[in-house]
């Protein structure tokens, strides 16, 4: 059993990334990636818990790339070191993600909450916040019962306190990753809010731009949508992978770390038939 998506506390999952690789040993994981948001701060910890816990570990990013409807990761996996090139893309999306950041607390305090992005930080021993820390803050707070609920009233798309982050260019994401020797894989490619019937060509242009992975089987997507997936990533010459989502124990219900679609168990081929015979310098890896 293997899990190719997962997050720790140096984005916004609850575990810390060396909890996190030990969590995924106790689970019996052979092969684990730590795919954080935007950010390779905990890719040392991780490597050094997994070298310990005796699991194979894959270095790796998930990217906020801009998009015009949905959202677009890319996955960056096998990462053998963070290029300069990568530093700065990963700058520059602090820099936007903090920007929105000041925008939701300030929507926040004209609703008469207030709060500080340095209390909240604070709170949650992070650097980097996201949406699901502000959703747990007002759990927090009692404004709303769950996680989702936070989503659902007050940080989606439409409602009151969203912000929109703005992502990396495309090009530079891809570019970035490969710099940094890894392979660039489309995440959860529902979350692209495409149809059915426009789906596979903008998949063939995502393709052309550089794209090699396209990640089919996630828990967001059923198992009939994810044999589609997988389908349409053999069509256009992509190796498929596969992944949890995991950002922690309890924090979805629908999100167990070696599960995916349907709760499938996420089953070897997905590492050694599909993503390791593109990570040739997998070995290199300096983390």
């Amino acid at each position: 059993m293997i899990d190719l998506h997962s997050h720790s506390t140096a984005s916004d999952g609850i575990s810390s990334p060396a909890d996190a690789a030990r969590y995924a040993a106790e689970k019996g994981l052979t092969v684990w990636a730590l795919t954080d948001h935007d950010t390779v701060a905990g890719l040392h910890d991780a490597a050094r818990a997994c070298r310990e816990a005796g699991i194979v570990f894959v270095p790796g990013i998930e990217i906020t790339v801009h998009w015009p409807t949905g959202e677009l990761h890319l996955l960056g996996h096998g990462l053998t070191h963070c290029s300069p090139e990568l530093a700065a893309l990963i700058a520059t999306l602090k820099k936007n993600r903090d920007e929105r950041n000041d925008t939701i607390i300030e929507k926040m305090a004209q609703d008469g909450l207030r709060v500080t992005a340095d209390e909240l930080r604070a709170f949650f021993g992070v650097e980097q916040l996201g949406r699901p820390h502000f959703a747990d803050y007002l759990v927090h707070k009692g404004v709303v019962k769950t996680r989702q609920r936070a989503f659902d009233d007050y940080l989606s798309p439409g409602r009151p306190w969203f912000a929109v982050h703005q992502g990396a260019d495309l090009d530079a994401a891809i570019s970035a990753i490969v710099a940094s020797g890894g392979v660039p894989v489309l995440a959860h490619p529902l979350s692209l809010y495409v149809s059915w019937g426009k789906i596979e060509g903008v998949l063939a242009d995502l393709v052309a731009h550089g794209i090699r992975g396209i990640e089919a089987w996630h828990p967001g997507a059923r198992a009939g949508e994810a044999v589609r997936f997988e389908e349409l990533a053999r069509r256009l010459g992509c190796f498929v992978t596969a992944g949890s989502d995991f950002h922690g124990v309890g924090v979805r219900a629908d999100r167990h770390l070696g599960r995916t679609s349907g709760g499938k168990k996420i089953d070897d081929r997905f590492w050694f038939d599909e993503l390791l015979p593109h990570l040739p310098h997998f070995a290199d890896c300096a983390w």
